[in-house]
């Protein structure tokens, strides 16, 4: 089943960083089969290697490039070849991001007892981990787009698209730094968006609710495959009533990378959400 919905991007180049994870590696594969000629970076290089070859055997056109998107000097030599091997790039989706349990409390509220008994809370969250969440998450959105956007300078039909998230809304507990990294991701959507409004170059995010994926699945299933009691809250406040499939965020996808559909918008966060940030709770 094709997720395109019709869009054409045939003759389009476009970079995602982030490819190898669940999210990005169907952004991907839903570009490339819309005809974009895609740019695959991903921090391991394995995941993105698989990926290119499964779309270049489907008749797609798909590139690896192993690189992290906090050394620039690495992400300018990957334009480099992009450059040579795809062309410049018209889209530019900031998908590369996640979190850190040394960033993340073991508890929704402080409890005394339970941090004597040796339960981590906010005061034993480590700087380390902190730095690295927001680094990865706004500093490598931010890198990023300082390498490619300038390939897009004076180019009709260019946009940026950032991955913010539910976080950056209202704070989930026990993950304050990736609540507040993305809060920061969306605000850097809106200011890169007026920054660029008169190059032509449009600047949106996608904020997904909540998909069971590698990343957070120790979050959301016990080790028995059973739903934790996060999981129940996730639910309760999700009016659709179930997690999102990573499919379903082709849609806003397709519309920000479309032309005709989406020339008049920049500079917003399009939730994803199964209603979850529409849901007071009562």
């Amino acid at each position: 089943m094709s997720f395109s919905f019709g869009t054409d991007l045939r003759g389009k180049v476009a970079v995602i960083t982030g490819a190898g994870g669940v999210l990005c590696s169907v952004f991907s594969r839903t570009l490339a089969e819309a005809g974009a000629k895609v740019a695959l970076i991903n921090r391991s290089g394995e995941s993105i290697e698989k990926l290119a070859a499964e779309l270049n055997a489907e008749g797609c056109t798909a590139r690896p490039y192993k690189c992290n998107v906090l050394d620039k000097e690495g992400l300018e030599a990957v334009r480099l070849r992009v450059l040579e091997e795809l062309g410049p790039c018209d889209i530019l989706i900031n998908g590369a991001g996640g979190n850190s349990p040394m960033a993340s409390t073991d508890m929704e509220y402080y409890d005394a007892e339970a941090v004597k008994n040796g339960v981590k809370s906010f005061f034993d969250l480590s700087e380390e981990g902190i730095k690295a969440v927001f680094e990865l998450n706004f500093l490598g959105a931010l890198l990023t787009t300082q390498v490619f956007a300038r390939d897009m300078l004076g180019r009709k039909g260019c946009t940026v698209i950032n991955i913010s998230s539910m976080n950056a809304y209202t704070p989930l507990t026990k993950i304050p730094a990736y609540s507040g990294a993305k809060a920061a991701v969306s605000n850097f959507t809106q200011w890169l968006a007026v920054h660029f409004s008169r190059e032509g170059i449009r600047v949106n995010a996608i904020a997904p609710g909540f998909f069971s994926t590698k990343q957070n699945a120790s979050l959301l299933w016990n080790a028995d495959g059973t739903p934790t009691a996060r999981t129940g809250k996730i639910l309760a406040a999700t009016p659709l009533g179930r997690f999102g499939k990573p499919e379903e965020l082709n849609g806003a996808l397709m519309f920000l990378v479309n032309e005709e559909a989406s020339a008049f918008v920049t500079g917003v966060v399009i939730p994803v959400d199964g209603g979850f940030s529409a849901y007071s709770g009562v």
